[in-house]
């Protein structure tokens, strides 16, 4: 009711031409209070005067700033809507049905507000410094939907100048839950990640972070291939982000097209949108796992991809083993919160990797070697993952 108050219904009645409008009208989030104002004392107590007893004490011991505010709980989800889903560069307020979406899945699946930040820049300083000013007001930062390679710079200089976790799902939550899946995959067919030779096609911000979290797993090894072909240190066009990916992957020296890489490749992975012959997914391995993520058209089609691989996982919900990101992001910052982390590091995401694996590790097929978001064992399961390895590296502060 109170949406309507403020945002009556406009002339064109979209709610009833699609029920995505109806949803969405006046939008999916709201700010609730945690504490009554019924009275003059209740209001003395929340604001004015009594307010200020606590304003005071954070200011002699700003470390009660996350017992006495939302901050230890609460995380900005922050865009300039330049890669906004498969839509692209659509800008800030186009972002934000998106980003609300994120903010109530944190809120869903982790327990952890979220509000959502969209920029009216794409200015890699600018950004920067915007968010290390919004920083006091949060516990950590989700970084999303920001175009590569902007996002590795972004992410790494607000790491630098902050001491909170600093969160570009994107990159990193794809590959947290592209590793879990691979791991449950390699177990049900008793192969161990070392011996598997994987080839992603896509060099953006997804296939990036895989690829280092696969290297950072002991994968035997793993070729990257953007639209020109396999990413080699041959190549003189590599921008820096891929000179550098060049550096820690494709050890078997291999060059040329990502058909060619195929052949003989023990893993696909897909998260670049485009279309892989069948000819080429033909001359994979025996008993290969085939992960195409473009949504909603994978790179190969389930159907064509179930003629050669033993384990299949897209991004769609109708199929099974979907990788979704909503099976990392809540519970990764759910643990990073719950102690206080300054920052997220590799082996925070290697365990909350191993944690999500771990979850239906008794229950493998080759249809269900990745939980269903709604599996209630999940967030549980990362957040005390999350937390524990956070202790162990030494970035816990309780």
């Amino acid at each position: 009711m109170a949406a309507e108050i403020v945002n009556p219904q406009s002339e064109l009645d979209e709610d009833a031409i699609d029920p995505a409008f109806a949803l969405h009208r006046g939008g999916k989030m709201a700010v609730q209070a945690t504490v009554p104002v019924r009275d003059a004392d209740d209001l003395s107590l929340a604001y004015t005067p009594g307010v200020a007893k606590v304003c005071s004490a954070i200011a002699e011991q700003p470390e009660l700033v996350h017992d006495y505010t939302w901050k230890s709980q609460v995380v900005a989800v922050v865009t300039d809507g330049s890669a906004v889903l498969g839509l692209g560069d659509i800008g800030p307020e186009a972002s934000l049905p998106v980003m609300e979406g994120k903010a109530i899945l944190f809120k869903q699946f982790g327990g952890v507000d979220a509000v959502p930040i969209a920029l009216d820049t794409q200015d890699t300083d600018e950004i920067v410094e915007t968010v290390v000013r919004l920083a006091p007001s949060f516990g950590g930062v989700n970084l999303e939907d920001i175009s590569a390679p902007r996002c590795f710079e972004i992410e790494r200089r607000l790491q630098e100048r902050l001491d909170i976790p600093i969160f570009h799902d994107d990159q990193h939550g794809t590959a947290i839950v592209t590793l879990a899946a691979l791991r449950n995959a390699a177990r049900l067919s008793d192969r161990p990640l070392g011996e598997l030779r994987a080839v992603i096609s896509g060099a953006g911000a997804a296939g990036v972070a895989i690829a280092k979290i696969l290297v950072e797993a002991s994968i035997g090894d793993v070729a990257v291939c953007d639209r020109k072909g396999i990413v080699s240190q041959d190549r003189e066009d590599l921008t820096d982000v891929k000179r550098e990916l060049a550096g820690f992957t494709n050890q078997a020296g291999l060059s040329g097209s990502l058909e060619s890489a195929l052949d003989g490749a023990d893993v696909f992975i897909g998260v670049s949108g485009g279309t892989v012959p069948e000819p080429a997914v033909a001359k994979m391995a025996p008993g290969a796992f085939i992960f195409a993520m473009a949504n909603p058209t994978p790179e190969i089609h389930p159907e064509v991809a179930k003629k050669y691989a033993s384990v299949v996982a897209t991004g769609r919900s109708d199929y099974p083993n979907q990788i979704n990101n909503v099976l990392a992001f809540p519970g990764i910052f759910a643990g990073a919160l719950q102690v206080r982390a300054s920052q997220i590091t590799e082996g925070m995401k290697l365990a909350a990797a191993e944690a999500l694996a771990a979850v239906v590790a008794d229950e493998l097929s080759a249809d269900k070697v990745i939980p269903s978001p709604f599996d209630e064992r999940v967030a549980p399961a990362v957040t005390a993952a999350v937390a524990a390895a956070a202790r162990k590296e030494g970035v816990a502060r309780r």
